[in-house]
């Protein structure tokens, strides 16, 4: 069985096809020998070389930053749930690629 990869946005809906697979995903037990197999010491090495390239670079890939908001702006992006903080650096994203949004505000 393949695995499958997408990226649901907020408001986005499942298709009919997507909702079935999920379905029918949600009854097949678990296989940890198949689905999830032991990492290899050889697989453990690459991973530990990897992180400490990531950890020798000197800007952090999403550099951590303190933001004021207003409380009802806060809570609309709490109510997304899990994950909001992701939502909100993809709408801030969005209105970095796209400068005349902001002309409309500004």
């Amino acid at each position: 069985m393949a695995i499958i990869t997408s990226t649901v946005k907020a408001g986005q809906k499942p298709t009919k096809e997507q909702l079935k697979e999920i379905r029918q995903a949600a009854k097949k037990p678990i296989r940890y020998t198949e689905d999830c197999p032991e990492s290899t010491p050889e697989a453990l090495a690459e991973f530990a070389a990897m992180a400490r390239e990531l950890r020798k670079r000197k800007e952090p890939l999403r550099p951590v930053i303190a933001l004021r908001l207003k409380p009802d702006v806060l809570a609309k992006y709490k109510a997304l749930g899990k994950g909001y903080t992701g939502i909100m650096a993809d709408v801030l994203n969005y209105v970095a690629d796209n400068p005349e949004i902001l002309s409309k505000v500004y």
